[in-house]
């Protein structure tokens, strides 16, 4: 057996565990046995090796849930009010930030797909672990903010929607709280995961939806083409950063690792886990795209720049092109509130399982994990409450929450990033160093976008052309910065095998990787990394040696987070400047 995985690093077999050992970083028992899905039941100890085509279709199917409802989730009440803004306010024009997210959604969360079956614990568990509790009560304190502020929208999205059909929020809310709660609360995985999947299924009207407003393929094509509809002010960009933060949200991370440790996913299952985030990312796609359209064609030009909220899209529809497309759009409206609120929740609360070290799984009944569903109603109680605000307020609330997700986005995604790059968590699977160059890219395009809300939000009338200079400077230092980095990582990786030459007796680092050499084909040496990945887990956390930041890391993290809670500031402060006009 060859002295290093994949990687270059030298192996350590403490880590190497079957799916069934006990110990590793697995804290909750219900988070270990058979995957039992909406769709299927695969063995604990099946694996898809000699299976013919049919059995691993099965088997997918099984797995399937995680990223789908992860993405459709994505789609909630914010998502909807603001791609209908944008559809309503500039027709298609913003249909290319919608495929310039594609890639951000695959490579953030296929990142989680791998922290969550490999480690088997939930993301803020990691982030306490690994970063101590400084920088987990910062990363878990910006989730259960916004997180509280998006499970309002969810019931701003339920009151609008049942209002449509005359049913008066002061019923409508709480029968929602009461149904979410019912079906979180039954101690049954597979139950809950099947009324998903069965709102998932109400997604279908997005088609009738969709062709009954008559939409133009040019208008929509013409779209994919980057612009900037008026010129790039504070007001636009605003709505491309609430684009982003509503799909591309901080609550998906939380959620879609803590619910494929939930459903038990192991690091064989990884594949198909992939293939059920990329039938995620298509539907949420065609999703977002036919929400813009609804409005774009429905209400547009006639209604064009005079958005409110998406309760008035629902009765413009209903105005414009008759009763049975406003009720289409309001039951989308609905549905997208109920998949949103049962999402974010559950990030929530698994996440606070994570920080109390207390039972936190759909597998448990009430009574076996108090905390976990307590923490879900009292969340769902204060929201609801929440949502009875005057309605001035809660529609200017919906879109600053997704702008607010937004902002704070980069800091997440560089928790991410870093413990995908962390070997004692990941092992074989940490990311490769184009999956880091991606992910760079990712982070620092969100940190321009947010560096341009907030110059814009000081200087109101900076023109377009001075915005794009400021784009093209920062994207030179992107460049640059990501090149010293490389550097440091070539260096680093040189240090470590010299050290790792010193263990073996001296000899030179290229006496070592002879030692690591072997004469198999390419082929072979992919069947061994791939045997290798399947049975390797995260030893338990309390075992691992805690990582420490450089000098230059922990003061980029510093200024990073400084600046993030300063433009998450002056986000409130345009929502209220929105306000008082």
């Amino acid at each position: 057996m060859a002295l290093f995985s994949a990687g270059g690093n030298r192996r350590d077999t403490s880590a190497v565990t079957d799916d069934s050992a006990p110990g590793g970083a697995v804290m909750d028992s219900a988070h270990v046995g058979d995957i039992v899905g909406a769709l299927g039941r695969i063995g604990q100890h099946e694996t898809a090796e000699g299976r013919t085509r049919w059995q691993r279709f099965r088997m997918a199917l099984a797995v399937l849930g995680p990223g789908l409802i992860v993405m459709v989730g994505d789609n909630d009440a914010g998502a909807v009010t603001t791609y209908s803004q944008a559809g309503q306010n500039y027709g298609m024009a913003l249909v290319w930030t919608l495929v310039l997210l594609i890639p951000v959604l695959y490579v953030n969360q296929e990142m989680v797909v791998r922290l969550g079956a490999v480690a088997g614990v939930g993301h803020a568990r990691l982030i306490f672990d690994r970063f101590g509790k400084f920088w987990g009560a910062f990363s878990v304190g910006d989730l259960f903010i916004v997180n509280a502020l998006t499970i309002v929208t969810e019931f701003i999205g339920v009151s609008m929607a049942l209002n449509y059909f005359g049913l008066p929020k002061g019923i409508s809310v709480p029968l929602a709280a009461v149904l979410l709660f019912a079906v979180v609360a039954g101690g049954s995985f597979r139950r809950w995961e099947r009324f998903l999947f069965g709102l998932i299924a109400v997604n279908i009207v997005l088609f009738p939806l969709a062709m009954m407003v008559h939409p133009s393929v040019s208008a929509t094509a013409k779209g994919i083409i980057p612009s900037l509809p008026g010129g790039l002010d504070s007001t636009l960009l605003l709505l491309i950063v609430s684009i982003v933060g509503t799909t591309v949200a901080p609550w998906q991370l939380f959620f879609q690792q803590s619910n494929i440790v939930d459903k038990r996913i192991t690091p064989r299952w990884i594949k198909f886990e992939r293939y059920d985030l990329i039938a995620g990312i298509v539907v949420v796609m065609v999703g977002a795209v036919a929400l813009m359209a609804a409005a774009a064609f429905g209400l547009a030009p006639a209604a064009m720049g005079n958005f409110t909220d998406a309760g008035a899209v629902a009765q413009g529809l209903h105005d414009h092109l008759g009763p049975t497309v406003g009720a289409l759009f309001a039951i989308l409206l609905l549905d997208a509130s109920l998949i949103g609120a049962n999402a974010v929740g559950l990030a929530t609360t698994y996440a606070l399982g994570d920080t109390l070290g207390r039972r936190h799984s759909l597998h448990w009944k009430i009574t076996e994990a108090p905390v976990f569903y307590a923490g879900y109603a009292l969340l769902l109680a204060i929201a609801a409450a929440v949502s009875f605000s005057p309605d001035h307020v809660l529609g200017l609330l919906t879109q600053g929450v997704q702008a607010l997700a937004g902002v704070l986005l980069p800091s997440a995604t560089v928790f991410l990033v870093l413990l995908c790059n962390d070997k004692a968590v990941l092992g074989p699977w940490v990311n490769t160093v184009r999956q880091n160059i991606v992910a760079g890219v990712i982070v620092w395009t969100l940190v321009l976008l947010s560096l341009a809300l907030t110059a814009t939000t000081f200087y109101p009338t900076l023109s377009t052309g001075t915005l794009e200079i400021g784009f093209g400077v920062g994207a030179l230092v992107g460049i640059l910065g990501g090149v010293v980095m490389l550097l440091a990582r070539n260096r680093d990786e040189r240090k470590q095998f010299e050290r790792t030459a010193a263990e073996l007796g001296g000899l030179d680092p290229d006496q070592v990787e002879e030692l690591d050499s072997t004469p198999l084909s390419r082929a072979e040496r992919k069947v061994i990394r791939n045997a290798d990945r399947d049975i390797w887990r995260t030893p338990a956390l309390d075992t691992l040696e805690r990582p420490e930041f450089s000098t230059g890391r922990l003061a980029g993290m510093i200024a990073l987070r400084g600046y993030l809670a300063i433009a998450a500031v002056l986000v409130v402060v345009k929502i209220v400047q929105s306000i008082g006009s």
